[in-house]
Order: C-alpha cells, then structure tokens, then sequence
C-alpha cells in the first residue's frame, strides 16, 4: 500500500540550510518579519528573501499559501519557497500550507524550516496528505523516496505531536488506495483480503461468504451480485480498545467494487469512475486502520459489504421482489440503485449482532446529492440531533464539507410500492431524501444513525486542497475525530 513520507525532525542547525538540496522552505507571517532561519535564508541570498517578503507578490498572498525563489544565488537549494503563515494560524491554514510546500515539491527534497512555529505539526499532517500519488499500476513506480526533513527548535515534542498524526495519515492513504484501485485489481476477493490483512494491528476481522449471508437472509445484498463472478462478502472489523460492557460505534460501508447498474445498465460514458462506487467501505477502512494504529480507547465495528453489480442471465431484473434479512419486501424498480439494497441487510445485522450505542453508514449512494451539494460537501441525514450535531463539529474542525439535510416521512409515499412493502427508488425528485429514507426502515427504534451519501466527496474530479486528483479519502478525519469527541474523552 502506499504510505505517508517519512518526515525527520531535526534539530535547528542554521549551517546546514546553505548546502541543503531540494527545496528549502521558510515560514513567515503576515508582517513579513523574519525569524533566524529566515534571517540565515536572507543572509545567503543577499537579500532576495527580505525584497520577496516586502513585494506586493508576498502581501496578497492568502494565508497557507507560498511563493518561489527560484535557484536562489549562495545556496545548493533550487528553490526557496516562502509560505505565508501566521504563529496564530488555525489547524486547517496550517494544513493547507504544508499541502502548498508538498503540492510544488513534486518529489524533490526537502528543509522546512519551522523553528518555533507552534503549527509545525499540524503542517507536517498537511505535507503527508498532499504528498500522496497512487502508482499501483505503473510500472516506473520505483522512484526513491525523497528527504523531508522540517529543522525546528524543538525537534522531539513536535515529532511527537507529529507522530500521532501519522496514523490517521495512514488511514486516508489506505482509503485512497482502495478508492483509486481499478475493479479488476480490488475484486470483491481483494478486497477482503487487504482488510484481513489488517489483524496483524489488532483488529479482529471475519470474513462472512456467500453460504454463511444465504444463511443469515441477507438476500438485499446477494441480489446485487448474483450477476457477478466475484462473489459477494460481508466483512467484520473490530476494534477492542475501550471498556468490555462498552456498547461500539458501528460504521457500515456500501463495498461495490463497480457498478455496471446491473440490467438497467448505466450510459457508457464516465462508466470507468464506477470503480470508486465501493468509497463508502473504503472510509470504513481507513478510520479501522487509524484506530488501531493509534490504539484508540474506543469500541468500533466496521462492517463492509462487497459485492459486484454486473449483468448477466443470474442478474437481478427490474420487477423482481426481494425478501430483507430484516423480512421487509422490496420490489426493484432499478438495479442501478442498489447500494441500498447492500446497506439494507449489512445496517439490520449490525444491529442484530452488536446493539451498537449509534450507527453511521457512508455511501457513494446518489447521484442527486451531486446535483444539490456539488462535490464540495457530502449530505448528511440522521435520526438524532446530537449525532448529527457532533458529527459537523468534528468535519467542520477537520476540514471535510458535509451538510445536514432533511429526513421527513412525506418522502415515503414515493417508496410504496404496489406489490412489495417498498420500492427500491422513489424517483427524480428528492433523490437522496428518499434513498435516505429507505435505509431509514432498517434502522430499529431508538438506534441513532446517521447516513453520509459522499458521492460527491469521495472521488471529485479535481484536485482538493489535501489530495491529488482522484480519491480524496474524504471522511477518515472527521470520523477519527468523532470516536475521539463521543467515545475518548
């Protein structure tokens, strides 16, 4: 898998910045007064970083963001890059100018010098985030990795504020890395298996086959794969590290590793990005990974299921009636909308299995949420206040759009059906509202739940301020920052 750069700390040595290779990058704010390590850069460049700071150039640059010297006379460096960031700068400017420092590097080595700056960590989590590139299939993917070193006066406290950053890092590199695979790579079987991989951090991980989700009547699910060589799967991660009488959090991932839209078949073009359809398990994922890497004092189950919507003569048709493992009917009226078939039965057997003290499941379910919130923010529906309430404290802290809108029992007349108890789709309008309030009817009295549909998020079509373009990985902070608000303090 791809993992975050390895970034060393080291301690100020104004010495080494004149024969430093790469790139060497200074911090200032918005008065332009340079610190020592700035001081030295101005010193070896005579004077070129003192005119850059006083230019129109550097005062209308927003803060977080940077501009180059380029091949700075007195130095090895071939590049100087002042960043714009103030000692008082908030978590996510911090953030967003270490994204800056990794978006220009482009591989190249690197010196940051950070000194005292109180934001160096929260930088360094920005770098590590930007830094991401997926080369899983290329074949001149061997490229050495490069230094990145951040020189600070207090070099072990920010390593280790740093360090505990690092897994969640590590989490959205794992989400982008299943997001970004192509579906023959991540099949279903792939898929599981990365994720049994990861019992050797501490996470207990069951794999439930085709015979054992017959058993349990999970046929919303089997309904979505029957057309598929790859078998369909259900996938249990559970993370132990609070106390045993504990109620989890469970956290349920829609896993379509690509959507054709089954008999009623999607338009061909834009069909290759069908195989970020599985977004929703693979956040589900990165936030397991994360907190078993940062040995969180909380009790979470991930449950995933993983399945594979292709037509075929076994496919499921548009008419067909389906019995829930909840024991609900549903009559489908389009197999394209079948994420909600899968989360149906994966949403009533967490419940059945864990008694979870909340429930929160992501999707890349809608189209429709695209159409009303864009690719900035992902919709958020809940049956709780304070759920929802916390959940957009911990994304707004961290940075990731997301946007609460409405549940109603209005909507459900679209769903009735006229042979079933429901219908899978209640039409163009109110799309998401009213996928929403299907998986609402799996959700049992008194649980609160919270569904994310990030089908806008998960894979936008541009670069963000954190990611390349492709998977953003775009949940993994807010929801570790959520465990930590609900279930750590």
């Amino acid at each position: 898998m791809t993992t975050p750069p390895a970034i060393r700390f080291i301690p100020m040595d104004l010495d080494q910045i004149a024969e430093a290779a790469g790139r060497v990058v200074v911090l200032a704010g918005a008065d332009g007064k340079p610190g020592p390590s700035a001081r030295k850069v101005n010193q070896l460049t005579r004077g070129a970083l003192a005119r850059a700071l006083a230019s129109p150039a550097f005062g209308d640059l927003e803060p977080g963001a940077a501009m180059d010297i380029g091949f700075p006379a007195g130095m090895a460096a071939v590049a100087v890059q002042l960043v714009k960031l103030d000692r008082k700068a908030d978590l996510l400017t911090a953030r967003a100018a270490g994204a800056a420092i990794a978006k220009a590097a482009a591989g190249k080595d690197l010196l940051v010098l950070a000194g005292d700056h109180p934001r160096a960590a929260d930088l360094s989590l920005g770098l590590a985030l930007r830094s991401y590139e997926y080369t899983e299939q290329k074949t001149d993917a061997t490229k050495p990795a490069p230094d990145v070193s951040v020189m600070a006066a207090q070099p072990e406290a920010v390593a280790a504020a740093a360090g505990a950053m690092a897994a969640r890092a590590e989490g959205v590199f794992f989400t982008r890395d299943l997001t970004n695979a192509p579906a023959n790579i991540l099949t279903t079987t792939d898929f599981a298996a990365r994720l049994a991989a990861m019992q050797e951090l501490g996470l207990d991980v069951e794999i439930l086959e085709e015979p054992a989700l017959q058993k349990l009547g999970m046929r919303t699910l089997l309904s979505v794969g029957q057309g598929s060589e790859s078998p369909s799967k259900v996938v249990v991660m559970r993370w132990n590290g609070g106390a045993k009488d504990q109620a989890p959090l469970a956290l349920v991932g829609k896993g379509v590793v690509f959507d054709t839209g089954g008999i009623s078949i999607k338009p061909a073009a834009g069909m290759e990005e069908m195989t970020g359809d599985m977004g929703g398990a693979g956040v589900v994922a990165g936030v397991m990974r994360t907190l078993a890497l940062r040995r969180a004092k909380a009790n979470v189950v991930g449950l995933v299921g993983l399945v594979e919507n292709m037509p075929d003569g076994k496919a499921t048709r548009p008419g067909d009636v389906i019995r829930s493992m909840k024991g609900d009917t549903v009559e489908v009226i389009n197999t394209d909308a079948e994420g909600r078939l899968v989360l149906a039965d994966v949403l009533w057997y967490a419940q059945e299995r864990f008694s979870p003290r909340a429930v929160v499941d992501l999707a890349t379910l809608t189209g429709a949420v695209i159409i009303g919130l864009g690719h900035a923010k992902a919709g958020v529906f809940a049956n709780d206040d304070a759920l929802a309430d916390a959940f957009l404290k911990a994304a707004a802290a961290e940075g990731e759009g997301a946007w609460r809108l409405p549940l109603d029992p209005a909507y459900d007349k679209q769903l009735k059906s006229r042979i079933a108890d429901m219908k899978n789709v209640g039409g163009r309008p109110a799309g998401s509202i009213t996928a929403a309030q299907f998986l609402q009817r799996f959700i049992k009295d008194g649980v609160p739940w919270m569904h994310l549909d990030i089908a806008g998020v998960a894979f936008p079509p541009e670069a963000t301020a954190l990611a390349p373009k492709g998977a953003s990985g775009w949940g993994v902070l807010a929801l570790d920052r959520l465990v930590q608000d609900m279930m750590e303090r």
